[in-house]
């Protein structure tokens, strides 16, 4: 567990999420059309112009399409262009064995981070060989054993309590709008809402994997669904259709009385050209 401290309580922890970057071994292939090397890039000088002094990143899974070494070694000499550590969970097109086959990469699979008096809970939800995703036993302890961790009935002399949580997985645990997307998201959902639901300090469950915008708020909680930094995907249809916003990234604000800001923000001036009949990828 990593721990990062910070004296000035009143501005509040700035953390970026990023998320499904597809990047290939290749840093010329294109997904459906579009070159997720060039989108990736133009999203972090968008990160670069934006946030001058961000306290942490999160990367929420399918970092790369083809899980190659040479794609999560261009995620992570990318991303350093940004001046803040980073952590990182797989996504079904991710291979954790390659993810964690150098010590760099290693450093990245923090399972939990400690940022004032926040907790960041890191859920591995990839199932090798399957577009779904799974909580396994291990990961359902791991979360009930850092919520349980939290709250003010734990506070020590030194104050250096966790009172607030933000819980990061890459699959949906809510039905995404599309029709093609209700069997590949978190298909033991109902395993972390019954968690959730037994814990106050929860503020936010923050995924990526549906390629949308999405905040709002279910079963007590309030939902975060991050776009892709490449090809977006239309919702409220009934078969697999792309979406043609800009690649984006969200940033959150998070209060040290558990209040949480957060935003999308969109790459401008970007010509997207993807394949419209792909009919999935």
């Amino acid at each position: 567990m990593q721990k990062k401290t910070r004296d000035d309580r009143a501005r509040p922890l700035r953390l970026i999420q990023i998320t499904d970057t597809h990047l290939y071994r290749d840093p010329a292939a294109a997904l459906l059309g579009l070159n997720t090397q060039d989108s990736f890039v133009r999203v972090v000088d968008l990160i670069a112009r934006q946030q001058p002094d961000p306290d942490w990143i999160v990367a929420t899974g399918d970092i790369a399409q083809d899980a190659s070494a040479e794609a999560y070694q261009r995620f992570v000499d990318t991303i350093a262009r940004i001046p803040a550590p980073f952590c990182w969970i797989p996504g079904n097109h991710d291979r954790r064995s390659v993810m964690t086959s150098t010590p760099a990469f290693r450093a990245a699979f923090m399972e939990r981070v400690q940022l004032g008096n926040w907790q960041i809970i890191m859920l591995d939800t990839s199932v090798p060989g399957e577009v779904h995703g799974l909580l396994s036993d291990r990961e359902l302890a791991h979360l009930e054993a850092s919520l349980a961790s939290a709250g003010s009935e734990k506070r020590g002399a030194d104050d250096d309590t966790v009172d607030h949580s933000l819980v990061c997985l890459h699959h949906n645990p809510i039905p995404g709008s599309a029709g093609w997307m209700q069997e590949i998201g978190l298909h033991n959902a109902d395993a972390l809402l019954e968690i959730l639901e037994r814990h106050d300090s929860v503020r936010g469950v923050v995924y990526g994997h549906i390629h949308q915008t999405l905040d709002f708020e279910a079963h007590g909680q309030r939902f975060y669904c991050t776009p892709s930094t490449c090809i977006q995907f239309k919702p409220g249809v009934e078969d697999f259709a792309l979406d043609l916003r800009c690649p984006a990234y969200r940033w959150f604000d998070l209060h040290a009385d558990g209040r949480i800001e957060s935003q999308v923000e969109r790459i401008e001036d970007y010509e997207i050209n993807v394949d419209q009949s792909a009919g999935g990828y």
